[in-house]
């Protein structure tokens, strides 16, 4: 199954798994928590989007009324959020799992200099051991800003991180022909290969009603299009029973929406064809024969920088004679690359008083048509 091959996994949680009625739900976060520490015991890396903050937080204000103001929700999810964190950690923290909260807006993974620092921080988290648990910052989001939905937030989560399977917990155990509650031929759909129109038109009857909060079946599959699209397979399930994660393994209903590529591919491709170039950096023999073996690029071999690129701007990496070799997102803006061309990394931060490594990582790196070893 996906679920035990994956090597980085997103989860999606919701406020309806999470809160009850005197709070957050110990019992099942205890369960949930079991899952996520025998998915690290055997290798694979856990990333958790959760909702919750303002469920937790009007209890606490004692807002009372069905519809909030959107200054309500903000002062409920400023209350809620340390509620929620200390819930989550108090789960984790019987296994040895430490948590981090990263609080997200839509422009965090949409503008590519704050998408940048975002991918780097939870990269960090990862890499350390520790559990992030991702929410929108209803404290500060406005509506013009909000993804609306965690199911969205949790694919374009995956799609920055690269993850192999998105996982979204519903109060439905995936998605049906039809309404099963009114058509007893409605049939449950083990897998989906690719979201057609059809597939998408089954989001409509009760299968809209799926989830709770702001989203539904149609907010899933809009969340799993774009996770196929950026090589991540995704699976709906019934979250509303104890270790659903290891109920999926065990054989229990879901459905799993294949992905359309694999998250590497999916992200040079966008590298290379959806992005202006917005500069261009001119390498040394070196440097280029480096680039097209699929190393990153190194200051010490960069004569030349081009334009006026921002930090996680793309930028064409060109070889003295003038040929394109590859494109790439770069780590340093104009004024700051300028200064440290055909220095060496160590070099770096006594000039800058920072360093953000190489000026093009390899994995930022797309090589041009025809170009490798």
């Amino acid at each position: 199954m996906e679920l035990a091959r994956a090597r980085r996994v997103v989860v999606k949680v919701g406020s309806a798994l999470l809160v009850g009625e005197a709070g957050a739900d110990a019992h099942w976060l205890a369960a949930f928590a079991a899952d996520v520490a025998r998915l690290r015991a055997r290798g694979q890396q856990v990333l958790v989007v959760s909702s919750g903050a303002v469920a937790l937080g009007r209890r606490r204000l004692a807002l009372t009324r069905r519809a909030l103001t959107l200054p309500e929700k903000q002062a409920a999810a400023a209350a809620g959020q340390s509620a929620l964190m200390r819930a989550w950690e108090e789960a984790l923290e019987p296994h040895g799992i430490a948590a981090a909260q990263v609080l997200l807006t839509r422009d965090d993974t949409e503008v590519r200099r704050r998408w940048l620092n975002a991918r780097a921080t939870v990269e960090t988290l990862l890499g350390l051991g520790v559990v992030p648990v991702v929410n929108e910052n209803d404290t500060v989001v406005t509506e013009e800003i909000r993804y609306g939905d965690n199911d969205r937030l949790a694919a374009r989560v995956a799609q920055m991180i690269g993850a192999d399977l998105l996982v979204l917990l519903s109060d439905v155990d995936g998605l049906y022909t039809a309404d099963p509650r009114n058509d007893p031929s409605a049939e449950h759909l083990p897998r989906v290969s690719r979201l057609t129109r059809e597939i998408e038109a089954m989001a409509g009857g009760a299968n809209a009603s799926a989830g709770v909060g702001t989203g539904g079946m149609a907010t899933k599959l809009a969340a799993a299009r774009i996770a196929s699209a950026a090589g991540c397979a995704t699976v709906i399930t019934l979250g509303h029973r104890p270790s659903p994660l290891q109920a999926v393994e065990d054989g229990e209903r879901a459905t799993l929406i294949e992905a359309s590529t694999t998250p590497a591919a999916a992200y040079k491709a966008w590298i290379a064809g959806s992005l202006a170039p917005a500069g261009a950096l001119v390498v040394d023999a070196g440097a280029a024969e480096a680039v097209r073996r699929g190393k990153s690029l190194l200051a010490a071999g960069v004569r030349r920088a081009e334009g006026r690129f921002d930090k996680g701007d793309a930028v064409v990496i060109r070889d003295e004679a003038g040929l394109e070799i590859a494109r790439g997102l770069v780590r340093y803006e104009a004024e700051d690359a300028a200064r440290i061309l055909g220095l060496k990394s160590e070099a770096i931060e006594p000039v800058l008083g920072y360093t953000s490594g190489p000026l093009v990582h390899a994995d930022d790196l797309a090589l041009a048509a025809g170009v490798g070893a």
